[in-house]
């Protein structure tokens, strides 16, 4: 019996993909199938706008939507209306929507940006909204890894600046909404509110959320410009604590802003690659992977012999503030008003902000020093993080009457026989570092009572003031007596040599030191090489400028002799080289080779000032690499006559100077703890210190456990009880149970206990 024949229509209604593929093949043909399918798709719309939470029809929904997806492309003016369609649904019902149905909508609409039926600004405009509002982790990283992929697709060739400029207005929008709200705080009982319910929590998440995307474009290089530094600044004084805190760890980079980037930055495993090498089959593929990862590895490798991979300050993001001292400004202003609401871990790291800062751009906030003096005392939590804040933002246009009192209050509070050595040498050093930017702030009687402490017992305070010592035999001798200034301060100061005086600048450099070393250094290369030493140099100098943007400039035609013809008329003579124009026709000597010059006219006062300079500094451009080379001579021949004997102590200075100086990797990073507590002695382990000693000490060692009775058998095991009992303490035996029940043994039972002795001493004798 025949089957009853299905039409087209009939078969296909049920079975998109199919549909979906016939369609994509030939739309004219299947478009009447397609605005059944449209008609469909439209009624349920209808219906979701009534009622979100229908259950029954949402599977059904999810297919007509995905189907629509995938063919809108082939109807575009049949589906103009559909992406503002789901736009619209999923902005006003996003919270009653069921999860898969708003995860397959969302999909749909980056569908539809593949595939250009929608631009990138009007994708984003509806994820930034979802993007706080979504409970699911998966729907959550999936429109925050849409948002970044898009944004860094669109600027990876050249700067999409429309783009930028919109997403950018979105993010200021989005952290902008929550600053009206009240500063609730984390301090004590305001902790448990800070993730209380209501518009102040979901403006927070917002403005958290933009936060986040903006530092991961700036890591990801891909903004990098003052706007974006722009969105985070505001978003410091945002009143939700955890908004102010992401931002202020974005400008100083810390391992709570750079936690995200830990996974890209771990070294590749060479040994495991070249295992799989081996065992696997030879592909080129996996000989490129290889290769990639020697080369990263070589990098990181690099970098970390350069210091370069150091968690430093974010330097650039510091530097684009716009109008840094009224942000400094308002930093403290918020620190000072909330002081009361703010925990002392978050008021230190606004102070840590505000102080790189005021470092970095050489603000004064006269306000911040006398706030600090009340937490200077030692015994106050987290101390080292203060005294650091404090020394990072004095800088050398620091109003010295400002930190006077704040020097004196450190020297009370620390230098001060009464507490223990490593508070004396943390003052010290703390101390030392205001001065070092602000020499003048110092007092000479208070000076004089902390330099006498080079004289401890404790290593920390002597090298702590020895160091304040050394500081001002350079800056300013005059404060210290006669008998500490040094030789060469006093000779100095004999001559006539003053301090700087404050906001006064340093004289520009006439020549570089040590410079005719490097000259010496030449002169012997060509006096080896031969005539060939010249074009040897050049090509090393060519070699030493890789890497390095060099300005071309025109070479001068003024060299030599020039022949100027005597029909052109007069010769114009102007006070600029560079104007003199061009002649031809007579031979002009140069005026350096005049005949008429007499040799003790030459001899000048002048002439010899001349002469000291280098010909080296006037005939040559030093590359990166010549410097590189004059700090290795410099230290080498201080070095030759510190081990011949011919070095006095300033010498010997010197040579510490320049080791120190080769041995800092970045002499302007900002200070750390470690630098206020100098040179400790061995400070408690921590746990984890501890377990790994423990570890590291078990390691080559047998298992811990007797060896007794255990070295001569053939099955290594432990001691019998009657041979444990032949070294167990008399005291204790004579407490046993068995010593003391034989007092209380009577006639018989001894006879019967002897007469059993006696028969098993036989048996062992047979």
């Amino acid at each position: 019996m025949d089957r009853p024949r299905q039409s087209r229509g009939a078969l296909l209604i049920n079975n998109l993909p199919q549909l979906q593929n016939l369609v994509k093949r030939d739309p004219i043909s299947y478009k009447e199938e397609f605005l059944q399918q449209w008609n469909h798709y439209d009624s349920i719309r209808l219906l979701f706008e009534a009622k979100p939470d229908d259950a029954e029809n949402a599977g059904r929904f999810r297919e007509l939507v995905t189907f629509i997806s995938q063919v809108c492309h082939c109807y575009k003016e049949e589906t103009k209306e559909f992406p503002g369609q789901l736009s619209r649904l999923l902005m006003e019902h996003y919270g009653t929507l069921n999860n898969d149905l708003k995860r397959s909508m969302v999909q749909n609409l980056v569908l539809l940006r593949n595939k250009d039926i929608i631009t990138s600004i009007d994708l984003l405009k509806v994820l930034f909204p979802l993007l706080p509002r979504t409970s699911s982790s998966d729907l959550r990283l999936f429109i925050r890894t849409t948002i970044l992929t898009d944004i860094k697709t669109a600027n990876a060739r050249h700067k999409a600046v429309k783009l930028n400029k919109a997403v950018q207005v979105m993010l200021f929008g989005m952290v902008e909404r929550g600053m009206d709200a009240e500063v609730i705080g984390d301090k004590g009982k305001l902790r448990g509110q800070v993730r209380g319910e209501g518009a102040n929590k979901s403006a927070g998440d917002e403005a958290m959320w933009a936060v986040m995307v903006a530092k991961e474009l700036w890591r990801k290089n891909v903004w990098n410009d003052p706007k974006t530094v722009s969105i985070v600044a505001l978003g410091c004084f945002h009143p939700v604590i955890k908004v102010q805190s992401a931002c202020a760890h974005f400008f100083l980079n810390s391992e709570e802003a750079v936690e995200d980037s830990e996974s890209e930055d771990e070294a590749p495993d060479l040994g495991k690659l070249a295992h799989q090498r081996q065992i696997k089959k030879k592909t080129k593929g996996l000989d490129h992977k290889i290769e990639r990862s020697k080369k990263k590895a070589r990098k990181m490798r690099i970098a970390q012999e350069n210091g370069t991979n150091k968690a430093t300050p974010n330097f650039p993001a510091l530097h684009l503030l716009h109008d840094p001292q009224s942000f400094g400004e308002k930093i403290f202003d918020a620190i000072n008003k909330y002081d009361k609401r703010y925990s002392l871990d978050h008021k230190i790291l606004l102070m840590q902000l505000l102080s790189r800062v005021m470092g970095a751009h050489k603000l004064t906030v006269l306000s911040f020093y006398p706030y600090l003096t009340k937490y200077l005392t030692y015994r106050q939590l987290r101390i080292t993080s203060i005294l650091v804040c404090l020394a990072q933002s004095v800088h050398d246009l620091t109003p010295p009457d400002v930190l006077t009192p704040v020097i004196r209050k450190i020297a009370h509070e620390f230098v001060t026989p009464g507490v223990a050595a490593e508070v004396v040498a943390a003052g010290l050093n703390s101390i030392r570092e205001v001065c070092r930017r602000q020499p003048w702030c110092m007092e000479e009687d208070l000076l004089g009572d902390l330099i006498e402490y080079r004289k401890s017992k404790d290593k920390g305070v002597v090298m702590g003031a020895r160091s304040l010592l050394a500081l001002y035999r350079d800056v300013n001798p005059g404060l210290l007596k006669k008998s500490e200034r040094g030789k060469a301060a006093t000779i100095g100061m004999a001559n006539g040599s003053q301090p700087l005086n404050y906001g006064q600048e340093q004289r520009p450099a006439v020549t570089v030191e040590g410079l005719e070393l490097l000259e010496e250094h030449f002169a012997q290369l060509r006096a080896e090489e031969g005539d060939d030493a010249a074009g040897l140099m050049d090509d090393d100098d060519d070699a030493a400028w890789e890497g390095w943007e060099v300005e071309s400039a025109s070479s001068s035609d003024s060299e030599g002799w020039h022949d100027v013809s005597s029909d052109e008329g007069d010769i114009v003579i102007s006070d600029s080289d560079d104007d003199r124009p061009k002649s031809k026709g007579k031979k002009v000597q140069p005026a350096d080779e005049d005949e008429d010059l007499k040799p003790e006219d030459a001899a000048t006062p002048a002439a010899t000032e001349v002469s000291l300079v280098s010909n080296l500094a006037t005939t040559k451009i030093l590359t990166p690499a010549d410097f590189a080379l004059l700090n290795e001579l410099r230290l080498k021949a201080v070095a030759t006559e510190a081990e011949h004997g011919l070095a006095g102590k300033s010498k010997k200075r010197k040579l510490a100077e320049l080791q120190a100086n080769k041995a800092s990797v970045d002499p302007d990073a900002f200070l750390t703890e470690a630098d206020l507590l100098g040179p400790r002695k061995k400070a408690k382990a921590t746990y984890e210190e501890r377990m790994a000693s423990i570890q590291e000490g078990r390691e080559g060692r047998e298992k811990f456990g007797s060896k007794k009775g255990k070295i001569m058998k053939e099955n290594p095991s432990s001691s019998t009880n009657r041979e444990k009992r032949k070294n167990k303490p008399i005291m204790m035996v004579l407490a046993s149970q068995g010593v003391r029940s034989k007092k209380t043994l009577s006639l018989s039972a001894k006879q019967r206990k002897l007469r059993k002795h006696i028969q098993t001493a036989k048996k062992a004798y047979k």
